[in-house]
């Protein structure tokens, strides 16, 4: 009895999910209704959460840990079907995934107690208004729009190099080998790897390209150049020359939800032959949950600098010792 009612909550849950991404994802509303809001990404593994445990019934009604855990089932299921259709990408989904995974056993605990406390049409009431809640919310959440956030992702990295070995593999990239390759987050997402960077000459307004692989490219300008010290460059990434294969809609550099504003290099002498070179960046994000998606794109942000960090001082040491 208790597998039944398991898996009839299991499957209601599912298909309120199917259900209401179904209605965010139609492209005739999405001024009202959109995925990257927190009406969907909250309010939605909240209501698959409580309808998987409301409807196990009080009589197979779960305790708190399985209140928490067993959400997660017909959550898995709808993470498993929107990458088998290919209506989500691999890194949204590790992105956003504990954010669901969260809301989805608060939503769980919640059906727990209603159950427990709740008469049969109060009941009715109640399930009726989780149902809608994110539908209810959406409107509401586009009319207060989208929240811009500039943030800055700040490395640097110690090198054993003078000055004159270092700048040169600053302005100028060569190919960066996979071997090379040290940019472990991104590379477990799926993002494109940097392969090179070119600049046309040293100073301001000089044209920098930045390519990674997959197709993307940063185009930059450099604001301010003070040779062998500072460069700092705007960046600016086309979605439209980005393949769709690439990226995510969703994270794509350059798209409604995410940008790259500009770099800064500084090299800081710290002894002789031994520098710091830092390397920051200015991103902005255009979404209503920037309190979350700030952490993972600076997460990002710094991983790719760090892997550049890396290559600049491999090859600059390796030089000094020749």
């Amino acid at each position: 009895m208790k597998q039944k009612s398991a898996l009839i909550g299991s499957t209601v849950a599912l298909l309120f999910a199917l259900t209401i991404y179904w209605v965010f994802r139609r492209n005739w509303w999405q001024e009202l209704f959109a995925v990257m809001t927190l009406s969907f990404l909250l309010c939605m593994p909240f209501g698959m959460g409580f309808l998987t445990i409301y409807f196990r019934g009080e009589r197979n009604a779960a305790g708190k840990r399985d209140a928490i855990l067993i959400p997660w089932l017909p959550l898995s299921a709808f993470v498993i079907l929107t990458l088998f259709w290919q209506l989500e990408g691999w890194a949204c989904w590790v992105m956003i995934l504990p954010l669901f995974m969260a809301a989805s056993s608060l939503g769980g605990l919640a059906g727990r107690s209603f159950l427990h406390k709740l008469k049969d049409k109060d009941s009715k009431l109640s399930v009726s208004f989780i149902v809608l809640l994110p539908l209810i919310l959406a409107p509401i959440e586009a009319l207060i729009g989208k929240i811009p956030g500039t943030y800055k992702a700040d490395t640097h990295i110690d090198i054993a190099a003078p000055a004159a070995a270092i700048w040169p593999l600053v302005t100028r990239v060569s190919t960066i080998s996979e071997q090379d390759d040290t940019g472990w987050l991104n590379k477990s997402l799926g993002f494109p790897r940097p392969v090179k960077a070119e600049l046309n000459y040293e100073g301001v307004g000089a044209y920098r390209e930045a390519i990674f692989t997959g197709g993307l490219i940063f185009h930059e300008t450099v604001s301010e150049y003070n040779h062998e010290s500072k460069m700092v460059f705007s960046i600016k990434a086309n979605p439209h020359e980005i393949p769709s294969t690439t990226m995510d809609e969703h994270v794509v550099i350059g798209g409604d939800y995410f940008d790259v504003l500009n770099g800064t290099y500084e090299l800081e002498k710290l002894s002789q032959n031994r520098y710091r070179l830092h390397l920051y960046s200015h991103f902005q994000l255009n979404t209503t949950f920037n309190f979350y998606a700030s952490w993972w794109a600076k997460w990002i942000m710094q991983d790719i600098q760090n892997n550049i960090l890396g290559v600049i001082k491999s090859r600059a040491e390796k030089t000094e010792s020749i």
